[in-house]
């Protein structure tokens, strides 16, 4: 890369946290790009648009493949790349763009999301070079770019590359060249550090948790780009890691600290014009490096100021550590189901029972429990289990067909075992998954009055509504058993839908629980993350 135009400047840890902290405390670096020089009067803008996004589990039992990215509509390019994600980073970022004169964006092809969602392991290396190469190949041949707008995730994981958000930016870069300016979206579950701007210029990070400001930060990411373009925006940035781990369940921004940290983030960002804050929580179920908390600042050529913010965000951060792990009440399943049944004699329902911590989609200790319990009432949406679906489909399942057969379990140790459902066939329709029609769900009905949703894929349901989707009439139920962590506060609780929420995980240290200590970690040694380990930040 020819630096002469994009200058540098690096902190090492150990100059910020001084010798007993030389990989995890505060890290930290600081980029300043001169202006770009405007496009000639008349030419416009030409602008690339890309995504390559996956939140990937490196613990789970099996990888996430080219077919995972590969289903109608995917991949994308040209306008029908720009038309997907309308209420989200793209939605946003593609509005705002083509509110400017003289903007000319161009899709490039790329995957959307994976159909199997983050209820997959790592990405293969070949399925990252296939999708990487297909782009790459596609952005050279659409000729001269003057941006490059990315949405992704920032907690990607691929076998043999260590960050793979970063070796995407590499990669364009390369294509761009070094006059060219990128940006990019970023969901607040990244794991991320400084390295990212070694050859990207923004980044603007969703704050809240559920992710209500997904479409915003597009449309900051669209109008600070094409100010930096103009020579109106000089990006000016400052990183620093916080030596924190969190399971996400206890990562909602809707309780306090986590809602007083959002809420200093937005703070600096009204009282400093042009000042964008980055806080990644952190995604722990990816086994890498850069794992954990970080802070990231952007500022309009004022690298002073940006250090100063992310340093006040990471020292407020360290000082409420122990709350930031205690703001959300788990239960062993059991004692959740037995809440849940109270909760139907007093009158307290609709109940949502959600159970953190299936991070395949196929586990089945929640229903286990509802069956031993004889819960009533109870609509369990989903049981992933994609063999049984495809054996299902096969025999031509139709609804009023007599069901029994084991389902979900097996897929690893935190699934648990199938188990044995004997009931009716309630319902056959297209999903609610990313691939649509291209999926079929099948309702059984069994017990007192539930209903299990069986899915070829792990699904958060996050708002009740679109169940209906499935002929499923929602009043008949009371209790709603889903596979979420945060999510699910959209649609049931921040709209006052569930008057009872328990939360639920099993007893074992499982993959998905709260007990991190469970995990066999192989790039990331948990005693140097508190609460884990002895740790200090300067």
């Amino acid at each position: 890369m020819d630096l002469t135009r994009r200058r540098f400047l690096s902190l090492s840890p150990a100059a910020l946290a001084g010798a007993s902290l030389p990989a995890l405390a505060a890290t930290a670096a600081s980029t300043a790009s001169a202006a770009a020089t405007p496009s000639a009067p008349g030419k416009p803008l030409r602008i690339a648009v890309m995504t390559f996004s996956h939140e990937t589990v490196t613990f789970l039992p099996y990888d996430t493949t080219i077919d995972d990215f590969t289903y109608e509509g995917s991949p994308a390019k040209r306008e029908a790349l720009l038309q997907s994600g309308s209420r989200s980073y793209m939605g946003g970022f593609v509005t705002v763009a083509r509110e400017f004169a003289g903007v000319e964006l161009v899709g490039i092809e790329s995957p959307l999301g994976s159909k199997a969602g983050s209820g997959s392991g790592w990405l293969t290396h070949e399925t990252f070079e296939h999708f990487m190469g297909n782009m790459i190949a596609d952005l050279k041949t659409q000729g001269d770019f003057d941006g490059v707008f990315l949405a992704l995730h920032g907690a990607m994981g691929v076998r043999g590359v260590p960050q793979p958000e970063t070796e995407i930016a590499r990669r364009v870069r390369a294509v761009v060249g070094p006059d060219a300016f990128i940006a990019a979206t970023f969901d607040p579950h990244g794991n991320e550090d400084d390295s990212f701007y070694a050859f990207a210029d923004l980044g603007f990070t969703v704050k809240y948790y559920p992710h209500y400001d997904s479409y915003l930060q597009g449309e900051r990411a669209a109008r600070t780009l094409i100010r930096t373009l103009r020579g109106q925006y000089q990006p000016t940035h400052y990183t620093v890691k916080v030596p924190i781990i969190s399971p996400t369940v206890l990562q909602w921004t809707g309780a306090s600290p986590w809602s007083d940290l959002v809420q200093r983030c937005l703070v600096w960002e009204s009282t400093e014009p042009d000042t964008y804050v980055n806080f990644f929580y952190g995604f722990p179920w990816s086994d890498v490096p850069d794992v954990g908390m970080c802070f990231q600042v952007t500022t309009n050529g004022k690298p002073e100021l940006a250090e100063k913010i992310a340093m006040d965000l990471a020292h407020t951060a360290w000082r409420q550590r122990e709350a930031l792990l205690n703001t959300t009440q788990i239960h062993p399943i059991a004692e959740g189901v037995s809440l849940a049944a109270a909760a139907l004699e007093s009158g307290a329902y609709p109940v949502v029972i959600a159970d953190h911590s299936d991070r395949s989609g196929y586990a089945t200790w929640t229903l286990q429990e509802i069956i031993k319990q004889d819960l009533s009432d109870a609509l369990i949406v989903t049981v992933a289990d994609r063999d049984a679906i495809a054996t299902l489909v096969a025999g031509g399942v139709k609804p009023g067909d007599a069901f029994d057969m084991p389902v979900g379990g097996r897929v690893a140790d935190s699934a648990g075992d199938p188990v044995r459902i004997v009931g009716t066939v309630a319902t056959v329709t297209p999903g609610l998954g990313r691939s649509g029609k291209d999926e079929t769900w099948v309702s059984v009905k069994f017990g007192r009055n539930n209903l299990l949703v069986i899915s070829p894929f792990l699904k958060q349901i996050i708002q009740p509504e679109p169940l209906r989707e499935l002929g499923i009439t929602l009043e008949d139920y009371k209790v709603f058993v889903i596979k979420s962590r945060v999510h699910f506060r959209r649609g049931f609780d921040d709209n006052a839908f569930a008057k009872t929420i328990l939360i639920v995980e099993p007893t074992q240290n499982f993959l998905g629980t709260v007990r991190l200590q469970g995990l066999p970690y192989e790039h990331v040694n948990l005693q140097n993350y508190y609460p884990y380990g002895d740790v200090s930040f300067p």
